[in-house]
């Protein structure tokens, strides 16, 4: 793998390598491990155009473990707000020493135009509305390390899935690693052409789901928030009570509460939101790892 600008070019035995060397990391990380450190003497960039928090810092610290020397692109004082090209940017970056280059911008594909231009091994960070590869994946993980795999699984991703790039990554992730998935949502935020089930009422599956997965609407990328949505798809306590024994609650962040989640839903023991987190650095190392031996 030279990059990782997307999932879907992953088959399910990319996927489960990927997912059980992530989850075999986190167990090495909890018993204090160091990791081997595959990037030494290597540099990771984070190019982040977009606000970012759990990816950002996770990726840094990443790449820390790993061993390697991490920069950060500041946006607001890079060349970039002086009118430079986002290209020349990137080649600049790639020009001083940058060995694989980590990327979040608002435009759909320019993770790849960043490979394109540098020959570098990129990780797609977020583009979009399109793919947020490394949260799928970690989401795969938080899967597999509480119920045990992920085949099987019923899953809800509800919310704003039109808008959602982790959305856009987890309807080809969590389906070819063998989960039944479903889209719940306004219609007018429901892909047209769709793989997989498509409902628009939240409380006619709510009791059958194994996880509920909420997304944050996008309103940055014109998802509006209402009463009416609030009422139909949030995942207040009372609805949260209809969900089966042993169902669990996901969330990729950052959580809009009171809207999407009920503040006593996402302190439940049901929420595997801190667990995703933490699943994050093994996952992104991981990747990290993949990639710098690659471009050895």
């Amino acid at each position: 793998m030279k990059s990782l600008l997307s999932v879907r070019g992953l088959g399910r035995s990319d996927l489960e390598a990927l997912v059980t060397g992530a989850s075999a990391m986190r167990d090495a990380l909890d018993r204090g491990d160091l990791a081997e450190r595959t990037l030494a003497g290597r540099c990771v960039a984070n190019l982040f155009f977009e606000p970012s928090t759990r990816t950002r810092l996770s990726f840094d610290l990443a790449a820390q473990r790993l061993g390697a020397n991490v920069v950060t692109l500041n946006p607001a004082t890079a060349s970039t707000a002086k009118g430079e090209s986002l290209r020349d940017t990137v080649l600049t970056v790639s020009a001083i020493g940058a060995d694989i280059l980590v990327v979040r911008h608002d435009e759909v594909g320019v993770p790849q135009a960043v490979a394109d231009w540098t020959g570098r091994p990129v990780i797609n960070a977020g583009d979009g509305v399109a793919e947020h590869p490394t949260q799928a994946l970690l989401d795969a993980v938080t899967l597999q390390r509480h119920f045990g795999g992920v085949g099987g699984l019923r899953i809800a991703v509800v919310g704003d899935v039109t808008h959602s790039r982790v959305a856009g990554s987890l309807i080809h992730a969590l389906p070819t690693l063998g989960a039944q998935l479903t889209l719940v949502g306004p219609k007018a935020w429901m892909p047209e052409d769709s793989p997989v089930e498509i409902i628009t009422d939240l409380d006619s599956v709510v009791g059958e789901m194994d996880v509920i997965y909420l997304l944050r609407v996008q309103t940055e990328r014109g998802g509006v928030i209402d009463d009416e949505y609030v009422a139909r798809f949030g995942l207040h306590e009372i609805r949260a009570a209809r969900m089966r024994p042993g169902a669990m609650v996901m969330h990729a962040g950052p959580m809009n509460r009171g809207v999407e989640i009920a503040e006593e839903v996402a302190e439940s023991p049901r929420a595997l939101v801190t667990e995703q987190v933490r699943n994050g650095v093994p996952t992104r190392m991981v990747v990290l790892d993949l990639l710098g031996r690659g471009a050895t």
